[in-house]
């Protein structure tokens, strides 16, 4: 073939990749809100007290703080692993008003088919400081956490997962970070721990080195894989982000989950790339953690689902197709 064939050839494909890439860049743009649209129907902005029957307004998180804590639990499906989990988590906090905490805890079911509203609900008539959100439909784990947080009156707002894989007790870790970034707490400084910024995040990375004895070649590949993608694309700072262990400020929760689009896996992603973009002060704690039957990942596809999703977060807020809302910080 002739050497100016090739070249025709070569320019011919240039022109198919730009024109590829610019159409890509089109639909991305032309396909999607620059600020996140949240649904939320009617019956879910209210709660239900099952010792009256009566239902009351969720507040806001635009609202003033009224409790020291608010924990917000995303369950889909999860009436079996849901109450070992709260039971730790109400221990704790019973225990720890001792101290002067106050605090509520907030189960968002996300459109559970089983009895988790139910289960929920057996702790509300138990204790006045559980409430539940009772999604009416899916939403995915980050759109339940989203609608949790934004129905929260904590001073600082944490959210845990159901499954109860995490040790709840490692929350005073969180809090020991959270008062060495702030240098107070969020009991005896609650007013000026709201009006703050600071993200705590747990983490599994200490923990990785024996969790490597016990996955295939393929799963180290699928994990590296993907901490590289985040860290390549998203977040800079954290080893791991998928640990459902977080701790914000009121302000911090406020201006991160106003501003997140992702409602499926990958939200805790978005949620950092949107405080590291923001400059917000962000720490990562190891804390205890454990593999707890019944998870709803699928390890290959999910995973694959997360990285598709890490790429078009970076491109989306890259191109300007999505933007956040910058409050002043300090």
């Amino acid at each position: 073939m002739p050497l100016e064939t090739v070249w025709i050839y070569l320019f011919v494909i240039l022109l198919v990749l730009v024109f590829m890439l610019f159409a890509l860049v089109y639909i991305i743009c032309r396909n999607t809100e620059p600020y996140p649209k949240v649904l939320r129907y009617g019956e879910e902005k209210y709660f239900l007290d099952p010792n009256t029957g009566e239902k009351t307004l969720f507040p806001s998180i635009q609202d003033e703080w009224s409790v020291n804590i608010s924990v917000i639990v995303p369950a889909y499906n999860e009436e079996e692993r849901l109450p070992p989990m709260l039971d730790e988590c109400l221990r704790y906090l019973e225990q720890s008003k001792k101290a002067g905490l106050t605090y509520e805890v907030i189960v968002v079911s996300d459109g559970s088919t089983d009895k988790t509203v139910e289960v929920a609900h057996s702790y509300a008539k138990k204790y006045n400081t559980v409430r539940v959100l009772a999604l009416v439909k899916n939403r995915g784990k980050g759109g339940a956490v989203r609608l949790g947080m934004q129905s929260a009156r904590g001073s600082v707002l944490l959210f845990a997962d159901a499954d109860g894989a995490t040790t709840f007790s490692d929350l005073k870790k969180l809090d020991e970070s959270l008062k060495h970034i702030l240098g107070f707490d969020y009991i005896t400084s609650p007013d000026k721990t709201a009006t703050s910024h600071a993200v705590v995040c747990g983490s599994r990375a200490h923990l990785e080195e024996e969790e490597k004895a016990k996955r295939s070649l393929f799963r180290l590949l699928l994990m590296h894989g993907f901490h590289f993608l985040v860290w390549f694309f998203c977040v800079k700072n954290v080893h791991d982000t998928q640990c459902g262990f977080k701790l914000l400020t009121r302000e911090s929760a406020r201006v991160v989950f106003t501003a997140l689009h992702v409602e499926r896996w990958a939200f805790d992603v978005e949620m950092l790339y949107i405080a590291e973009t923001l400059k917000l002060p962000i720490s990562e704690v190891a804390v205890e953690w454990q593999e707890i039957e019944g998870s709803k990942i699928v390890p290959v596809w999910s995973w694959l689902q997360m990285g598709r999703d890490l790429v078009l977060i970076s491109l989306r807020y890259k191109l300007g197709a999505w933007k956040i809302a910058r409050p002043k910080i300090g």
